[in-house]
């Protein structure tokens, strides 16, 4: 809102119907920033829209439904929304889906290729169209939702760790060829966030330690995308996370 640390910002949240991108949405909207909503579901879309405007008010976000396994209709993306608001502050990679929980040697090469299109190489796709926006921003800023399970290996989670680790090593990539320039680039993993994908893969309940909320974390990436914020080619935990 006005006088807020995210005022006359425009920020790009992929991933953005629910969980973390939903609660990362409302946060930036409070802040100030105008919010632009990419998300598969319409319907989800629609239900952060309805929360947003009964909290704030209209003018706030604009919704975009996409699917971004659509790779080629993606370049169009940069473009789009340069006519639309004229420029593009923050970009949040945060869409991403866990894949089949099977163990290597029973997985299929179709699914591999699913969870590459829309973990990987749509995100390869939204830094080629969306680094011109973010360059010329005077302070561009992009983050990436991480996780663990990329460093780490889980049974019957390849598909998604391996995928994780990827997106991860693109995003410090992309870091290192910016460094010299306004933009900053971070990698955030949130720890065990209570959303639908971690009780995906632990049906029986999630019992490890440190469990939040996707509110919780939500502050973790506002940090990173503020203009005041100097990080760079880092992987943001949290305080009390060790990994």
């Amino acid at each position: 809102m006005s006088g807020g640390k995210l005022e006359n910002r425009v920020a790009l949240i992929t991933g953005a119907s629910r969980g973390i991108g939903a609660a990362v949405a409302k946060l930036f909207v409070a802040e100030g920033a105008h919010v632009i909503l990419l998300a598969r579901s319409k319907s989800g879309l629609e239900e952060i829209d309805d929360a947003i405007r009964a909290e704030y008010g209209d003018g706030h976000v604009t919704l975009m439904p996409f699917d971004v396994t659509k790779i080629d209709d993606l370049e169009a993306l940069g473009p789009t929304i340069l006519h639309r608001f004229g420029k593009l502050d923050i970009f949040v990679a945060n869409a991403g889906i866990l894949g089949e929980q099977t163990p290597v040697s029973h997985s299929k090469i179709k699914d591999w290729k699913n969870i590459y299109t829309t973990n990987v190489l749509s995100n390869v796709q939204m830094i080629r169209t969306l680094e011109p926006l973010l360059k010329a921003s005077d302070a561009g800023r992009a983050v990436v939702t991480g996780s663990i399970m990329g460093v780490e290996p889980h049974a019957f989670s390849g598909q998604y760790g391996v995928s994780k680790a990827a997106v991860m090593f693109l995003f410090k990539t992309w870091a290192e060829e910016t460094k010299h320039t306004n933009l900053r680039v971070n990698v955030i993993h949130p720890g065990a966030v209570d959303t639908e994908m971690l009780r995906q893969v632990f049906p029986g309940g999630y019992q490890g330690t440190g469990l939040r909320t996707p509110e919780q974390v939500a502050p973790m990436f506002l940090e990173m995308v503020l203009p005041s914020c100097t990080r760079h080619g880092d992987f943001v935990v949290p305080e009390d996370f060790s990994l």
